[in-house]
């Protein structure tokens, strides 16, 4: 009853029990994480010992040709518990799939009276995408760091592997720059938050204010590695760019005008400047954030980015004439690609959303396709990877269901069934070296502002997204009736989430 699916699994009559005299045979890293999972739920020490006493055994094989990089085998039979993997991210996984396969109080706390029995089985497993993702917005509404450890959890169960952390908005800016200190002490601040919908007009008359350490993040980064989940931070620019205006005006296009942090929903009109000393200033911003993310990948957002500012601004005309662009929208294709340099010197790529397509993107830039389905092959046409997110499907902040007593959400309608319907893959692919590289819900926090909010939007929905991103997806009802134990899971770890309707 696994979520996401296995690529091959088969189970035989009987099982294996867990008991005090259990141990493991793995690498380090691996029964460490076999301990830190397992043990506080069943209580069982979990000892090292020599593989030909070890209950469970965790090997590394990287000759095992057909297994890809996340790729495993796990057997469950008289003897115990045996896995194989040619990378340690296969054995993280194998160690996932080992927990689905207990009762699932194994995800709880301590629970003496249940039998940790394992059934016996056989599954040769591996993913379709390497990127299996969820965004989390946490520049709306400043979330605590609790709750991101619990994402990061909630996708290692799934075996997924990127938490895109979206850290600024025209609401709020959320990652400490040392450089610039103002970005959080005026930046992370905003006088009030708006009411209802953007077209009510009203607001709670509450200061909403946080953002996070470098040395907290470190320890998050920290604490997904350890999961086989990757940080990928965003710094959203040049537009999405107000609360960084409010806290250093002279990076606007009009230095006298003081703006303050946004206090409403929407598309601001602005914008960063297009002048030397503001590249230079997100230049150093992003030296200190690849210093506290490791990951291969930062992204720039670069979407809803209105020209007019720069249209009216004499020095971004300027620049316009010295790139030779007529359009002041191909601006957002030179910030990008200023920066994208810059980071290509500390060995990054960079993400961008689908807007950046035809407007002068890097040639090595990965996109998030989100405004529809037909953004996807765009921009594989234009030669870029993809992530595929398109809004129609797997966009978690949209309504589950349409019926009356749901709370508040931006709109949209994505039930449980059309999220796991998704296929990334576009039926009008074009041929090429560039691919879809993996798929991505995103959780957008304008309407969640509390931690019990956010989840009810993400769970069950991950699940679904899970199985789209390893390839596995089948029958509907299938799905649920696994669906089912993993609910379980759901309260074993105390979070919560919006229970399905019964199917009909």
């Amino acid at each position: 009853m696994l979520i996401p699916r296995p690529t091959s699994y088969s189970t035989a009559p009987g099982n294996h029990e867990l008991s005090a005299a259990s141990a493991v045979h793995a690498p380090a890293e691996i029964a460490d994480l076999l301990r830190e999972l397992l043990s506080p739920a069943t209580g069982l020490p979990l000892p090292d010992a020599a593989a030909d006493t070890a209950e469970l055994v965790f090997t590394l094989d990287s000759a095992d040709t057909e297994l890809s990089d996340e790729g495993y085998r796990l057997t469950v039979d008289g003897s115990g518990v045996r896995a194989v993997a040619g990378t340690p991210a296969g054995l993280r996984w194998a160690v996932q799939a080992l927990r689905q396969l207990l009762p699932p109080e194994a995800c709880g706390s301590t629970r003496a009276d249940v039998a940790w029995r394992v059934p016996y089985a056989e599954i040769t497993d591996r993913p379709r995408y390497p990127w299996r993702g969820v965004l989390i917005d946490v520049a709306r509404w400043h979330q605590p760091v609790s709750w991101l450890r619990t994402v990061v959890d909630l996708l290692a169960l799934h075996r997924m592997n990127v938490l895109h952390l979206h850290l600024t908005e025209d609401q709020g800016w959320r990652f400490e720059v040392r450089r610039y200190p103002r970005l959080t002490e005026v930046g992370a601040r905003r006088r009030e938050s708006p009411v209802g919908h953007e077209n009510i007009k009203q607001a709670d008359r509450t200061p909403h204010d946080g953002w996070y350490t470098q040395d907290e993040l470190r320890e998050l980064v920290a604490y997904a590695a350890r999961r086989g989940v990757t940080v990928v931070p965003e710094i959203d620019l040049p537009g999405h760019t107000t609360a960084a205006i409010a806290a250093y005006p002279e990076l606007g296009n009009d230095s006298a005008a003081r703006l303050e942090t946004g206090t409403r929903w929407g598309v601001y009109s602005t914008v960063l400047n297009c002048d030397d000393a503001t590249v230079d200033f997100m230049r150093h911003v992003l030296d200190e954030l690849v210093d506290v993310f490791p990951a291969a990948y930062v992204h720039l957002g670069g979407d809803e980015v209105p020209p007019g500012e720069w249209a009216a601004n004499p020095a971004a005309r300027e620049r316009m004439a010295q790139l030779g662009l007529t359009d002041p929208e191909d601006l957002l294709g030179w910030w990008i690609t200023v920066l994208a340099d810059h980071l290509r010197t500390h060995g990054r790529r960079v993400v961008v959303w689908d807007e950046l397509v035809k407007r002068g993107a890097p040639a090595d830039a990965v996109v998030m396709a989100w405004r529809d389905e037909a953004k996807v092959a765009a921009a594989l046409e234009a030669g870029h990877d993809v992530v595929a997110t398109p809004q129609s499907h797997v966009y978690l902040d949209h309504a589950e269901s349409d019926q009356a007593g749901e709370p508040l959400s931006i709109g949209g309608h994505s039930p449980l069934d059309r999220v796991y319907g998704y296929d990334p893959e576009p039926a009008d692919a074009p041929d090429g070296g560039n691919r879809v590289i993996g798929v991505q819900g995103n959780l957008w926090g304008e309407y969640l502002p509390t931690v019990g909010r956010a989840a009810y939007s993400l769970l069950p929905r991950l699940s679904a997204i899970a199985e789209a991103g390893w390839g596995t997806r089948g029958e509907y009802a299938d799905f649920r009736a696994r669906l089912d134990v993993m609910l379980a899971r759901f309260d074993a770890l105390g979070v919560a989430y919006r229970r399905p309707e019964p199917l009909a």
